[in-house]
């Protein structure tokens, strides 16, 4: 297994586990006795470990390396998932989820940071594979969940079957990962203890938090959606999640040759104008096969948006990528986060469908600032360099 290969493992893992848990949030409502509002309040708290995770965890992951960064997050993150489908209240299960936000904070920042020095390495685009591996795991997860929530198979069981998955998966993958060497362009002051978004960031934000708003309303609200609108079985009220991941990851594992031959601002500036028809077909759609067509077109809409977002941060000067990479990770997943809470309330007071027109908007700001990213093809050339020590 090539060292890239290794950091892909670890975006598939993790999205094996969080899709989990994320497939059975219809399970975990009703064991403890929630509204769609009180549910949303409850996830905001991995929201917050998240900020936490992706604001201070720049130096200790420069410090620890990406193997160990990456068996701590996908171990702690899965444990977490696993615990909280045992908890008897929201109140017990609040603080397991802030864990889980703090870890995946971190994981965002070793995953991204090692897949842009290993583009810098091998020569060539691989951030959208990257990502297209988490939407993977996301698609592989939903399937299996949908099959396991119609076979009457408990929430408890499930993720625990996940998290001894993950800990599998981790020794076989990650006892050879080696931390990448810098780009021979990159900062090379050392990450300050802690990463905030500048103003020259603040348009890259933007553009990388819309699409893990529509992320997030299609993988964290779609199962609900389908029960509350259509009144569906487990099987196809699942089957949303599992199209919106599927065509999200066909979309990310075969884009990074078309961004090259033409240029990032006209992939995502199209691919934005997708996730807009599709979260329009959704709030409106009169039948359960139609809601499906728009998580869809979802899925590909938000597919390669963020990844393009992350390379164009990672490549900027002005700072450590970690510390740049950090920074819009804090916005944008805390947008992931976060959105799928409020929408929630949204949903609870306004309607269900109600809580999809209101990512449009957001989604057409990202579009008036899409001048961020360049207009022109990108050429990534690789450099001979050696790999860093572990450390």
């Amino acid at each position: 297994m090539q060292q890239h290969h290794r950091v892909y493992a670890i975006f598939f893992v993790f999205a094996l586990s969080l899709g989990a848990l994320l497939s059975r949030l219809p399970d975990l409502q009703t064991s403890l006795r929630l509204t769609e509002g009180q549910l949303g309040l409850m996830l905001i708290s991995m929201s917050l470990g998240a900020l936490v995770g992706l604001t201070f965890s720049s130096p200790l992951i420069a410090r620890l390396g990406a193997r160990t960064t990456a068996f701590a997050t996908i171990l702690v993150t899965s444990t977490m998932y696993a615990l909280i489908t045992f908890a008897p209240s929201a109140l017990v299960a609040a603080p397991l989820l802030f864990v889980a936000g703090l870890f995946s904070g971190a994981l965002e920042i070793n995953v991204n940071t090692e897949t842009d020095k290993r583009e810098a390495l091998l020569g060539k685009r691989i951030m959208n594979f990257a990502h297209g591996m988490w939407s993977l795991g996301f698609f592989v997860t939903a399937l299996i969940s949908a099959g396991l929530r119609q076979a009457g198979v408990s929430m408890q069981v499930h993720l625990l079957l996940i998290l001894a998955a993950a800990a599998v998966a981790s020794v076989l993958c990650f006892t050879k990962l080696e931390t990448a060497a810098a780009r021979v362009d990159a900062h090379g002051g050392k990450a300050p203890r802690i990463a905030l978004p500048t103003r020259a960031l603040a348009t890259l934000c933007l553009i990388g938090s819309a699409p893990l708003l529509v992320e997030g309303a299609g993988i964290d609200w779609s199962a609900i959606y389908m029960r509350n609108i259509f009144d569906v079985a487990p099987f196809l009220g699942g089957l949303s999640v599992t199209l919106f991941t599927l065509f999200m990851a066909i979309a990310r594992l075969t884009i990074d040759p078309v961004v090259d031959h033409y240029s990032p601002r006209l992939i995502a500036g199209t691919l934005l104008v997708v996730a807009i028809f599709g979260l329009i077909v959704v709030a409106i759609a009169p039948h359960p096969y139609v809601a499906l067509l728009g998580f869809s077109l979802m899925g590909i809409g938000c597919s390669a948006v963020y990844p393009l977002a992350v390379s164009a941060a990672a490549q900027r000067t002005d700072r450590p990528a970690s510390v740049n990479v950090a920074a819009l990770g804090q916005v944008s997943f805390v947008v992931f986060f976060l959105g799928p809470p409020l929408l929630g309330f949204v949903a609870q007071y306004a309607g269900t469908r109600m809580s999809y027109w209101v990512c449009v908007p957001l989604v057409l700001a990202a579009l008036l600032v899409i001048r961020a990213l360049s207009p022109t093809q990108i050429r990534i050339i690789g450099e001979p360099e050696p790999i860093a020590p572990h450390g």
